[in-house]
């Protein structure tokens, strides 16, 4: 994979990364971990929820995007570092089954004025099922180093 510079980004471009299901027992043990409610634990307390069906955490979706990044075509010099986000949201639920796949596009390239060496890539950053229907959109501004 080929390391990205500030230099070698431009707005409009798109990067895509590859695909992860998702089930209904991963779903569950992340809730149980670090979101235990019960429409993400329980499919009968789901059903009758504001989801109308067992959902995956926001955050758990929002970890499978982070993974998603990092496999991705998108490869910074010294990594993802966010720098802040100016958007995030959760359009429509993850459930069972879902497929799911990140498109990046670059909105932004900005040089730092008080650092020299880096600037910042804003990126739209856009989780689809397999539909194409987005379940996360986020607006992450990242830390790039410029080329040595």
């Amino acid at each position: 994979m080929t390391v990205l510079y500030l230099e070698d980004f431009a707005p409009g471009q798109v990067y895509r990364s590859g695909t992860v299901m998702v089930d209904a027992a991963s779903i569950k043990r992340y809730a149980a971990e670090y979101d235990p409610q019960a429409f993400h634990l329980d499919e009968a307390a789901a059903d009758k929820s504001f989801f109308q069906g067992l959902a995956a955490s926001g955050w758990h979706t929002a970890s499978l995007t982070m993974r998603l990044l990092v496999d991705s075509e998108l490869a910074p010099a010294g990594g993802i570092i966010g720098a802040g986000l100016d958007e995030f949201r959760w359009p429509r639920p993850v459930r069972p089954g879902d497929s799911l796949r990140v498109e990046s596009e670059v909105l932004e390239v900005r040089p730092s004025k008080s650092r020299p060496q880096q600037g910042l890539v804003k990126i739209r950053v856009t989780t689809l099922n397999q539909h194409g229907e987005p379940v996360l959109i986020m607006v992450p501004n990242l830390v790039v180093p410029r080329r040595p």
